[in-house]
């Protein structure tokens, strides 16, 4: 196993390199392990990724299974065992092979890759039952025997236009069209001609015996908006299993082993008067019908035991594994422990395997016996030592709610060296403050002397629906209201100076950044990163119009003018950092144009960080180096620090870093 790194939260260039783990796949019969794991590429200018073997014993090493230029993902076993991913990988087998479309290979346990499959457009989520393969690709409208003319017809006559006829165009970094997704076997067989956008962003699942494939599909309802249904296909035909009008049928789309039932989560719709919710949905396969399967619970992952479902659901500032009968009855907590479980696959003797991560430890898989005992299993991310310590915090809000979150103090706060503080508020709005985050990380922040409060405010997950009706329709106000209470309580500790002071956030969080700015000065500084602005402009252009218009009403509406942060613009006279990517298309770059702009011309103290080729996250090492540089340089300005400044990468121009001390 790799030795302790000590400096890694010190110097982002190494933090950048660390290789995570990003997916888990158990075979069937349990002897095999493999893991997705995310790493730089040998030019250190991007992310690839690989499949690695993860010994089943705790005291062996893993070992990298492929290696290829272009990488490898999506893996999934069969049945039988055998090793499916998908891959831009050439085919050595051919002459001049390059494409640029994703294909689908397999891996046998002795031997090299073999491709099974390609399409013109590429191969994404691939699921496996029985004799049966089935694959999700994306392909031109039409006969999909004639695509590969039809793509080449399209580029060689420069034409990148699409046409819609409907909402949405986009979805959170990428077009959707003019390719629509649609399913295939092994075989070519095209189970979904023609299905439209039905399958953006679809879950799909095949039968133990391959008969049947079970997959969300979306419908439009009119006006721009839409639902999703789950349905069966077997034998060329469309079977619906699942639909409401006031309800989406989602992923993950799990199917149980003796293929009688599916598991998914059913979504209420919100509207201006309830909020959403979600729970577990259990279907019988041959009848139809369905029922909840879990109570008050915030569900995240699915797997099927022999005789009970696992579910991984956001509770309390965690993401603990949950056990739930079939026969009803409240959920059984398995991990008692505070980690946020993901990658949930059951093995036949009862045990699991998943991985690990919490907001002090990066994922990692581990092997959870029935009784809820925990074993780490070897992995290719190494152990990193913390720069500081994390705690529980807890606030009275006014309405006597209590409000938690997670506090980091860096090493060497005490009353005698108080350390500066950081509120960092999380996105969602509906999310927690429970996990790890590669590119959200508070270690680093706490590297370099800062106290971190991450608190879990009104709309969080894993408190109960009262918590999301607490601040629904409410955004500004309830949220400000609540971070405040539990900043006031952290703030009385001897640990902190609550005299250097500093606030950011991202997406729902940088609305509440801007919130914030607009309703008190008391921070030093500000950093808002892909945040909302001005509440009528964001909600015809975010790529998910429908659903805020559930929640706010149409835009122009009494809701979005008194929960717009731009109405509050003369209020602000804290120091913002602006950051945002031009190809995000769920908070579009419209926003921090516009409070740019509004910042400039009332001369607020301001610098805007601009990613041209980046969406709602910073993805790219040198761009995710330049984002922790710019905003350790602007904090070190308004707030200092009690230590020198961090070494700056250089990489853009800062202007002058350093203030004269």
């Amino acid at each position: 196993m790799t030795s302790i790194v000590t400096s890694i939260f010190q110097n982002v260039r190494e933090y950048v390199a660390v290789p995570r783990v990003t997916a888990l796949r158990l075979s069937p019969d349990a002897t095999r392990l493999v893991a997705v794991v995310q790493s730089l590429d040998p030019d250190e200018k991007a992310y690839g990724t690989a499949l690695w073997e993860i010994p089943l014993d705790p005291d062996a090493e893993p070992y990298r299974l492929t290696r290829s230029a272009k990488g490898e993902a999506g893996a999934e076993f069969t049945p039988d065992g055998e090793l499916l991913f998908v891959s831009r990988r050439p085919d050595p087998t051919e002459k001049d092979s390059d494409s640029e479309a994703a294909a689908l290979w397999l891996l046998p346990e002795r031997g090299e890759p073999r491709r099974l499959a390609t399409r013109p457009g590429g191969i994404g989520a691939v699921r496996a039952g029985g004799d049966a393969i089935v694959y999700a690709a994306q392909v031109l409208p039409g006969d999909s025997a004639t695509e590969a003319d039809r793509r080449k017809a399209r580029k060689d006559a420069g034409v990148s236009a699409v046409l819609y006829d409907d909402y949405p165009i986009r979805y959170w970094d990428h077009d959707l069209g003019p390719a629509q997704p649609r399913l295939f076997t092994l075989d070519g067989t095209e189970l979904t001609p023609d299905p439209g956008r039905a399958l953006d962003q679809a879950s799909f699942d095949v039968t133990p015996d391959g008969s049947t494939v079970v997959t969300t599909w979306r419908i439009p309802t009119g006006a721009g908006t839409s639902r999703s249904e789950l349905v069966a296909l077997a034998g060329g035909e469309r079977r619906v299993l699942a639909t409401s009008e006031a309800h989406d049928f989602t992923g993950p789309v799990r199917i149980s082993p003796d293929g009688r039932q599916v598991a998914c989560l059913r979504e209420r719709h919100g509207t201006i008067e309830r909020s959403f919710a979600f729970e577990v949905w259990l279907i019988d396969l041959t009848t139809g019908e369905g029922r909840p399967l879990a109570g008050d619970i915030f569900p995240m992952a699915l797997a099927w035991g022999s005789d009970c479902l696992y579910v991984a659901a956001d509770h309390q500032g965690r993401r603990p594994i949950f056990q739930i009968s079939l026969d009803g009855g409240d959920p059984i907590r398995l991990t008692p422990d505070d980690g946020a479980y993901a990658e949930l696959n059951a093995a036949p003797d009862g045990s699991l395997y998943a991985l690990r991560g919490a907001i002090d430890a990066a994922p990692a898989p581990v092997r959870i016996a029935p009784d809820g005992t925990l074993e780490y299993l070897p992995t290719p991310t190494p152990a990193m030592e913390l720069p500081g310590t994390l705690t529980e915090v807890s606030a009275m809000a006014e309405d006597g709610t209590e409000i938690r979150g997670w506090l980091i103090l860096p090493e060497g706060a005490c009353a005698e060296n108080p350390a500066p503080f950081l509120l960092w508020i999380h996105g969602g709005p509906v999310s927690s403050w429970n996990d790890w985050s590669w590119r959200w990380n508070p270690w680093i922040m706490a590297a370099h002397g800062y106290a971190m409060l991450l608190p879990d405010p009104c709309l969080s997950s894993g408190y109960g629906q009262a918590m999301l009706d607490r601040g629904w329709g409410d955004w500004g106000p309830a949220t400000f209201g609540d971070l405040m209470a539990i900043t006031d309580a952290a703030l009385k500790l001897p640990e902190i100076d609550d005299q250097r002071t500093a606030a950011m956030g991202g997406s729902f969080g940088g609305y509440m950044a801007n919130w914030v700015a607009g309703h008190t000065d008391r921070f030093k500084a500000i950093v808002t990163h892909a945040s909302l602005w001005n509440l009528d402009q964001f909600a015809g252009t975010t790529d998910a119009a429908m659903f805020w218009q559930r929640e706010w009403g149409e835009p122009g509406g009494p809701i979005s003018r008194r929960l717009s942060p731009h109405q509050t613009l003369d209020k602000i006279t804290t120091p913002m950092l602006v950051i945002h990517g031009d190809k995000d298309y769920r908070v579009p770059i419209g926003e921090a144009l516009s409070l740019w702009w509004d910042l400039r011309r009332s001369e607020v103290d301001s610098q805007f960080l601009y990613f041209p080729d980046e969406g709602h996250w910073i993805l790219k090492p040198g761009n995710v180096i330049a984002w922790y540089d710019t905003v350790l340089t602007f904090l070190y300005r308004h707030v200092e620090p009690a230590f020198e400044p961090p070494a700056v990468s250089g990489l853009i121009d800062l202007g002058e870093r350093w203030p004269t001390r």
